[in-house]
């Protein structure tokens, strides 16, 4: 089954290899990184790229390399993840092939700054739930973010999540936002 996933301006290609020109730029700016990591060194990201490029759940579950249509360039990424709880990442061996894991599933987004308040967050957001809740068999899906990073507050909530107070998530307590597949079905 093909996973790409087009909107208006965007276009999300699973990940691949060949992507780590847009990885290296996005995480080894600390802007971008401000409130989800530190900054990594472009080995470190080579050495990750093996386990970002895993696809889960019948390919539902992974990440994506997001391009604007109109010109192939790449603004950032997406991704449908098992959310961590103890970690302070994802646990990529639950990321198997044909198998979707028991653990809540998490939307997330990065963008570089030139792509910020343009809207791509939402597109994006808004294309992998339509994902999520029209090919997989997620009932529910998952985010949080730093409680200082309104923007991405602001998204998650205007793309239908609703909040549930808190949450253990990559090791410590963070906003707990949801969306659940009727309440998408009202949106």
């Amino acid at each position: 089954m093909n996973f790409e996933i087009r909107t208006d301006r965007l276009a999300l290609i699973p990940l691949e290899l060949s992507d780590r020109d847009i990885l290296i730029e996005l995480f080894t700016n600390e802007d971008v990184v401000e409130y989800a990591g530190e900054i990594m060194s472009d080995d470190q990201i080579l050495r990750k790229l093996p386990q970002w490029i895993r696809r889960g759940g019948n390919g539902c579950l992974g990440v994506w390399c997001v391009t604007e249509r109109a010109t192939g360039e790449k603004l950032g990424t997406g991704a449908l993840l098992p959310m961590p709880i103890e970690e302070d990442d994802t646990d990529w061996d639950l990321i198997v092939p044909g198998s979707m894991p028991n653990n809540d599933i998490e939307v997330g987004f990065f963008l570089k700054p030139s792509a910020w308040g343009k809207g791509f967050a939402t597109e994006i957001c808004t294309a992998l739930l339509r994902l999520a809740f029209d090919r997989s068999p997620l009932n529910e899906v998952f985010a949080t973010y730093d409680f200082e990073n309104a923007a991405s507050q602001n998204v998650l909530l205007k793309c239908g999540f609703v909040r549930h107070g808190t949450r253990r998530c990559y090791g410590e307590d963070g906003p707990d936002v949801r969306i659940s597949r009727e309440q998408w079905q009202l949106t």
